[in-house]
């Protein structure tokens, strides 16, 4: 099974795909998808949109996870998260996936095993787990922790 986490963000949104044979996960591949800050707002949703549908295109998963949107102090940064998460949900729904959601104390706790971990922490459990893998940034490091937080809470479903 492989399955495609996604980190959305307007400005930098990371994504991840990870293989799950048995219990056994593998890295796939991983990345980020900035859009042109110069840009407006729709074009730059489009852009993402664009982005991400190439992604499911060339790695076809079988599974899409998205992490949920944390409320920040400034509503204008939310806003905008919310809106670049939505079009993340939409081209995982566009590609006929069904669209999972975890939260990002969910994903720390599943990675690192407390929800309160550090980023750094994240991806050091991510290299042992991911034997070699080359991260693209950190937000395609939290996407691939949400790929594989999907992928064990499948296995804890059976």
């Amino acid at each position: 099974m492989i399955i495609l986490g996604i980190d959305p963000g307007l400005t930098c949104t990371g994504w991840g795909v990870v293989a799950k044979s048995g219990s056994r996960l593998s890295h796939v591949a991983n990345g980020q998808i900035r859009t042109d800050a110069k840009a407006g707002m729709a074009e730059r949703l489009v852009e993402l949109d664009a982005a991400l549908t190439d992604v499911i295109l060339h790695h076809r998963p079988d599974a899409g996870a998205v992490e949920e949107v944390f409320v920040n102090v400034n509503p204008q940064s939310t806003l905008k998260l919310g809106q670049a998460r939505g079009v993340a949900m939409l081209s995982v729904a566009r590609g006929g996936l069904q669209v999972a959601e975890y939260s990002t104390k969910l994903v720390k706790k599943a990675i690192v095993g407390t929800g309160r971990a550090e980023k750094a922490q994240v991806q050091a459990m991510l290299k042992i787990l991911l034997p070699g893998v080359k991260l693209a940034g950190e937000d395609a490091a939290d996407a691939l922790a949400v790929a594989i937080t999907h992928a064990n809470m499948l296995g804890s479903h059976r």
